[in-house]
């Protein structure tokens, strides 16, 4: 669990990624085999062991800078060594390390992934089953990743007040990216990886603790309320059930109110952004006690101002379809072409659509569109969930 934290004060000391990485893991292996029975501090111990192997292996090399940074760990040592190990503390260096693992320098893939390896402490093996390729191949884009941070010279620092915008934009795109692959059921077969939601979760508190900003809380608040709702998104006889056939005594009460009293929180400084109004849209929809009470009219309007912010096309197909919801099916339908083009590889633009057109009683136009959802769909349970709407029609 403090992996993360480890790794960030590792390499806030050698500046190396794929250094730090291999000094802990000696230190892993060493603990393994020598694990002291009345220790106190243990990743006090864990550190100390593995700034030894950094230690170790900086020693063997002949670059000037190495020895420099060899002599800092060298002094750092022996100050850890003259205090009490219970009293020794371990300096919380994870949000450099999250603006390193996000910097925009680096494509999404490779953000997700080293965010996935060094602050969420998962394994190759698994990032590598998440993405459906194989562990060899993960394991060489990680190091391509740690090699352009290296070599590019990418600072390991807070951004300066100037760069802040873009860099924490990034950090929040690939915290929710994170979140939002949990829902992509990568092995196809289940409709959600909680441990991939939680871990989001955990990175967006984290991230919360270390830099409080608006969008930040909105974030986190948009998860909370989100997730709020998975223990009714299946059941034993349902792999997979839609809004609004869920139980909504199911859902989670409490993270939905903690979900609620972040986004007032972040709403209350006056700098709305693209995630708190997104966490207001799923407000609204957990303050609604049936799907008939959703206020279908205040969704519109909130997607409407959400366009502005984040001018995307799933955006506005949300937004039509909240449309459809609020009892302007036709008016919905006459907006689909404005996205038909960029959608049109979209698996959710066609469910909606022939939603919309069973809705009006075009059921051919339907029917079509359903066949061609699934046809796009990779996800056994959404194939199966829209076959049985096709069926209906």
């Amino acid at each position: 669990a403090n992996s993360g934290r480890l790794i960030a004060a590792l390499v806030n000391q050698c500046r190396d990624l794929q250094l730090a990485e291999d000094a802990l893991h000696d230190a892993l292996l060493h603990a393994s085999e020598h694990w002291p029975s009345n220790i106190k501090n243990p990743d006090a111990w864990l550190l100390t062991i593995a700034k030894r192997r950094l230690i170790d292996k900086l020693r063997q090399s002949s670059r000037h800078s190495d020895q420099k940074i060899l002599a800092n760990i060298v002094d750092s040592l022996g100050h850890e060594q003259a205090q009490p190990e219970a009293d020794q503390e371990i300096p919380d260096e994870r949000l450099k390390l999250i603006f390193t693992c996000c910097h925009p320098a680096l494509n999404q893939e490779a953000q997700v992934a080293l965010t996935l390896k060094t602050l969420c402490g998962l394994s190759s093996r698994e990032i590598a089953r998440a993405y459906l390729t194989s562990e060899t191949t993960m394991n060489q884009r990680l190091v391509r990743a740690k090699n352009k941070i290296r070599k590019a010279g990418i600072a390991y620092r807070i951004p300066e007040k100037s760069e802040l915008e873009e860099r924490l934009e990034s950090a929040l795109s690939v915290i929710y990216l994170i979140y939002n692959e949990s829902y992509s059921a990568f092995e196809g077969q289940t409709l959600t990886r909680r441990d991939l939601a939680e871990e989001a979760i955990r990175l967006a508190r984290l991230l919360h603790k270390l830099l409080p900003e608006p969008e930040v809380d909105g974030l986190l608040a948009l998860m909370l309320l989100h997730q709020s709702r998975d223990p009714a998104r299946s059941d034993e006889k349902q792999a997979y059930i839609p809004l609004e056939y869920q139980d909504r005594t199911l859902w989670n009460t409490e993270r939905a109110s903690e979900g609620r009293t972040t986004l007032i929180s972040a709403l209350g400084e006056g700098q709305p952004g693209k995630y708190q109004l997104q966490a207001a849209i799923s407000a609204l929809h957990s303050e609604a006690n049936t799907w008939e009470d959703t206020d279908w009219q205040q969704i519109c309007l909130l997607y409407l101002t959400l366009y502005k912010y984040d001018p995307s096309p799933i955006v506005r197909l949300n937004g039509i379809v909240a449309l459809a919801f609020s009892g302007k099916p036709e008016l919905a339908y006459q907006q689909l072409p404005l996205v038909a083009e960029q959608l049109e590889n979209y698996q959710p633009y066609y469910a909606a659509k022939a939603d919309i057109e069973h809705r009006l009683g075009k059921l051919n136009s339907a029917k079509q569109s359903y066949r061609q959802a699934i046809e796009i769909s990779k996800n056994t349970i959404e194939k199966e969930h829209l076959r049985k709407k096709l069926a209906k029609v």
